[in-house]
């Protein structure tokens, strides 16, 4: 086990590797960094094809990388901006807290209880064979909801808060499922980082 993660923070769920670090960020800082992504991210809405339907997916979306590369899934394949020096910053405090490097972040942005995200694996090719996911939430706390592809006994239920990190890795997208799903509570809105290596 890496010794960088206390124990304490370790989901314990089988066939998977996930941390989760409440208070990474400042609440301050992360109120900064809300509101600067909020007005400075040059937000689109995808159409997605479902079930051989389109919809417009339901949450904005932007991609940034070091390293020009495009990513797709669900039909979707979206270009990279340049990393922008807020996006530097955070990327650079997740690589110092985990050890790790990362070319890509994708951003969602969950305006209310309405947007979401379903039942889905990152797992597409370009992301390698093991995927590591870094995502920090800012702004409106939402739950995070897991299941194992073959074990139906085993789901999890997580509350990402404000200024949260939530790393997977290893073998996590290989054998679960995650979403974030919708709720009729009137909520304010939610960014996430969703920080990854696209080879």
């Amino acid at each position: 086990m890496n010794e960088l993660f206390p124990k304490t923070n370790r989901l314990n769920l089988p066939d998977s590797d996930i941390t989760y670090f409440p208070n990474f960020l400042d609440e301050d800082i992360a109120n900064g960094y809300f509101e600067c992504l909020k007005k400075e991210v040059p937000w689109q809405q995808d159409n997605i094809k479902v079930f051989g339907k389109v919809y417009p997916q339901p949450r904005l979306t932007a991609l940034y990388a070091n390293n020009g590369k495009p990513y797709s899934y669900a039909n979707v394949t979206m270009q990279a901006y340049e990393f922008s020096d807020v996006l530097l910053k955070i990327k650079e405090l997740i690589e110092t807290k985990t050890d790790l490097k990362f070319t890509t972040c994708l951003l969602n942005r969950y305006r209310n209880g309405k947007d979401s995200n379903g039942w889905h694996a990152d797992n597409e090719k370009e992301l390698g064979l093991n995927p590591v996911i870094a995502s920090i939430t800012l702004g409106q706390e939402r739950y995070f909801h897991l299941k194992h592809r073959t074990d139906k006994n085993s789901k999890h239920k997580l509350l990402l808060e404000h200024g949260s990190l939530l790393l997977m890795q290893g073998a996590t997208q290989h054998h679960w499922l995650h979403q974030i799903p919708k709720t009729a509570r009137p909520i304010g809105e939610r960014i996430n980082l969703t920080f990854r290596v696209i080879l």
